[in-house]
């Protein structure tokens, strides 16, 4: 149960993050406040805030092409998800309907990086999906 848990607190991190510079970041901000405050009311204020200081992160970010601010804004995010959905284990199906709502079938693009590094006689292989290799 705990692996679920933090899957899913990645992925709605991350969706979270594309999200911020959406056009459905106010339904988004406005229901991840909303579940705060039903489940810490008592943080809810503060949550409400850093979702507004981590939207003008990630617009920044991007426009400047910083990855590294979009990977930690990414990472906290998942951080206080997953303490949320640990604390209260009926949020896990609010969050994934929230998300559902309003990103329907994950239609958020999502950007993939990939870096790697070879020398030698070394080969890379990198996929963002499945991959088959058949060379022997």
């Amino acid at each position: 149960m705990e692996a679920e848990l933090t899957s899913l607190a990645q992925s709605a991190g991350a969706t979270l993050v594309t999200l911020m510079a959406t056009d459905a970041w106010q339904r988004t901000r406005d229901g991840l406040t909303g579940l705060w405050h039903r489940l810490q009311p008592e943080r809810a204020q503060t949550v409400a805030a850093e979702l507004e200081t981590g939207r003008e992160d990630v617009l920044a970010a991007i426009a400047a092409d910083d990855q590294q601010t979009l990977n930690e804004v990414r990472l906290q995010w998942q951080g206080l998800l997953r303490r949320l959905i640990v604390a209260h284990p009926g949020a896990a199906e609010e969050l994934r309907q929230l998300l559902d709502e309003v990103d329907p079938g994950g239609a958020a693009p999502h950007r993939i990086t990939q870096q790697a590094t070879a020398s030698g006689q070394a080969k890379v292989y990198q996929a963002g999906r499945d991959q088959h290799i058949t060379e022997r």
